[in-house]
This record gives structure tokens, C-alpha cells and sequence, in this order.
């Protein structure tokens, strides 16, 4: 296959049985806020081996067993990212893709999507989270994998196409720089029910939303949205300043006002309500099959919503390559430095360096 051919050049038609894009925005949001309330930590130990057991698991991370020196490579690897979790930060990168509802294990088959692409950041403290949301159409170097891609530069997104999460989570390390400590999948969508059942979440927006082809839309401001409302809000791209900039700025501010919300309520402490929210959550995500989940809920037990941070990778412009259609060009130096922001542990003071105001009109 062509280096530069896109996987997705017929993304307007329609595909039966996928998820719509919004859908799969949504689940990845609502789940990463359920994690970031450190709602499996809360639920007690039994409870977490109860909604364990209904995830998912594939090799992402850990591919099957080959030659002796990889095995062996595997190990050390291994043994490292154990060490990690005990006292150094941890970087997980979260997915959403469209694999189709009802089927098992769609993590492990590629030719799906990823239209959703963040990297979760915890410091070694444990006090401090940040949400890295990279753009789905950053012209990267996609690493060999799957049956059809010899590697060479296309749209981020194109990986998850190409070689699933697997060769997804192999082109995030090596963007990054860093090794990988987990990968959790967004796989299908009960996302209305989990915002329902906290009540819906109320969103602050820096500027006008118009819903193009309706007389629908948000005024800047707060408001208070219910799971669909939350769905509508999410999926527009067109209508926002920035485009897909745009959309990813209201996925951070849903992420924060779910967070908050969860928090505020104690929805831990409903015991009916959260069992639906865990229960729905669970049963959406596909992990790698070595991430243990009770190790991630403790590692976030302590996360506030006050210590969560988002930032994008910066970028300069947008471009269009033959055959592979509309891309985004990184920020070199500035996204250089977030990322060795992010191996250095020193993602916080980075922000703080870096802020970076909502987009506009």
C-alpha cells in the first residue's frame, strides 16, 4: 500500500453497524471521567473485581510471544513498567474507536477507527493528572504493522486503520518518546445512560456553538446538558471555532464538568446510581491484558478534579497531501518539549509555561 494513501478517504459514506463519531467521543469522555473520580477505587476492592471481570482484554502492549531475545526484551520491559506503577508517573493512552457494538474483541482487529486520541498523564506523586489530547490528523510516521502498511507518514488515526491499538500505542511511543503503561479502548456506546445517571453535567463554554443545518446550538455560557444534549455537543466540528480544534476543547469541557459532577454528587456513594454508572463504563472498554485495574484505580484515588489539567499537542498549520487529504503539522519545537515534559515528569510546570486559550472565531 501507498505510504500516503489514507484509510479513511471515504469517511463521509456511511458504514453499517459503526458507531457514529459522536458516539465514539462520548464514551471515551464520559469513561475517562469516571476514571479520574477514582470510581473503581471508591466502589471497594470486591466491587472492582466485579466490574473487572465485564472489561475486555486484547494484547496491545504485550504482543504474542516470539524469538528468545524479544521474549527477553518483553520481560525487561515489563519489569520496568511494574517499577513504574509502584513510584515513578504513569502515561496511558486512551482510545476511541468504532469497532461494532455486540462483537468480541474488536480491539485486536484493525481497519477500524480512532477518532479520539489522548494520552493520560498521572505524576509520580499521584496528586496530579493531565489529559494530552493529540489530533487525530497529526502527520506522524506510522511504524510497520498490520498486513497491508509498511510504515511511512500518514494521519495518527491511520494506525488504529492499520494494526488496531496495538500498532496505535507503538506509533504514540514512538511520537512521544516514552513507553506506555496501559491502553484503555472506548468500544461501545452506552454514553446517554452515563451521563443520565449523574444527572447530566453542566458545561461553560467560551463562545457560541451553532449546530449547522438546524436552528440548534449553545450560546457562550453555561448549560446544563443532558446525556444527548452532551452527545450533540461533542460531535460538532464545523460549528465551533477552530474545527476539529474546536471539538477537542468541548471534549475537555465535558470531561471537566463530568469530573465535577461526579464529585460534587458522591455519586460513589449512591450505591444504585453508581453501580449503573460502573457497570455501563465497564462494559464499553476493552483494555490491554496486562493493566491491572485495581492498580489504576488506587494510582487515581487521590486525583481531584482541581488537579486535572488538559492541554493539545500545538501544532502550526494545516496542509493537504496527496492521497492522504487534509492533515495537521505539529508544532516541532513546542510540541518537542511537551512531550520531553511528559518523560521528564514535569507536565504541570509546562502548562503553567504554555497556556492555551480557547480557540476562536
Amino acid at each position: 500500500m501507498d505510504e500516503t494513501q489514507d484509510p479513511h478517504e471515504d469517511e463521509g459514506r456511511p458504514r453499517r453497524g459503526r458507531l457514529s463519531r459522536r458516539k465514539k467521543i462520548a464514551i471515551l469522555t464520559t469513561l475517562l471521567s469516571v476514571l479520574l473520580c477514582g470510581g473503581l477505587a471508591a466502589a471497594g476492592f470486591g466491587l472492582q473485581n466485579r466490574y473487572e471481570k465485564q472489561v475486555q482484554r486484547a494484547d496491545i502492549l504485550e504482543p504474542p510471544a516470539g524469538p528468545p531475545e524479544e521474549q527477553k526484551q518483553q520481560e525487561q520491559e515489563q519489569e520496568k513498567r511494574e517499577k513504574r506503577w509502584e513510584d515513578g508517573p504513569l502515561n496511558l493512552l486512551l482510545l476511541g474507536s468504532d469497532s461494532r457494538s455486540g462483537e468480541p474483541d474488536q480491539a485486536s482487529v484493525s481497519g477500524q477507527r480512532s477518532d479520539t486520541i489522548m494520552l493520560l498523564h498521572l505524576n509520580a506523586a499521584r496528586n496530579q493528572a493531565t489529559i494530552v489530547s493529540v489530533p487525530r490528523d497529526s502527520y506522524v510516521h506510522v511504524p510497520q504493522g498490520g498486513a497491508n502498511w509498511s510504515g511511512g507518514m500518514n494521519k495518527l488515526n491511520a494506525a488504529f486503520a492499520f494494526g488496531g491499538p496495538a500498532l496505535a500505542a507503538k506509533t504514540m511511543t514512538r511520537l512521544i518518546g516514552v513507553p506506555l503503561d496501559g491502553v484503555i479502548v472506548a468500544d461501545f456506546s452506552a454514553v446517554r445512560q452515563m451521563i443520565d445517571a449523574v444527572g447530566g453535567v453542566r458545561v461553560c463554554l467560551p463562545y457560541d456553538v451553532v449546530m449547522l443545518g438546524s436552528q440548534g446550538g449553545w450560546a457562550k455560557g453555561c448549560h446544563q446538558l443532558d446525556g444527548n444534549e452532551a452527545n450533540e455537543l461533542m460531535r460538532q466540528r464545523y460549528g465551533v471555532p477552530g474545527g476539529d480544534f474546536g471539538r477537542i476543547h468541548d471534549q475537555q469541557l465535558v470531561i471537566k464538568a463530568l469530573v465535577e459532577k461526579i464529585t460534587k454528587d458522591k455519586v460513589a456513594f449512591n450505591p444504585v446510581r453508581f453501580d449503573r454508572l460502573l457497570t455501563t463504563a465497564a462494559k464499553a472498554l476493552v483494555v490491554d491484558r496486562e493493566l491491572d485495574i485495581r492498580k489504576l484505580a488506587m494510582a487515581l484515588r487521590h486525583i481531584r478534579p482541581d488537579a486535572v489539567e488538559f492541554v493539545t499537542a500545538p501544532h502550526t498549520r494545516t496542509a493537504t497531501i496527496e492521497s492522504v487529504g487534509s492533515v495537521v503539522i505539529l508544532d516541532e519545537a513546542k510540541t518537542g518539549s511537551l512531550f520531553a515534559a511528559i518523560r521528564d515528569d514535569t507536565l504541570k510546570q509546562w502548562v503553567a509555561d504554555n497556556p492555551q486559550p480557547p480557540p476562536s472565531y
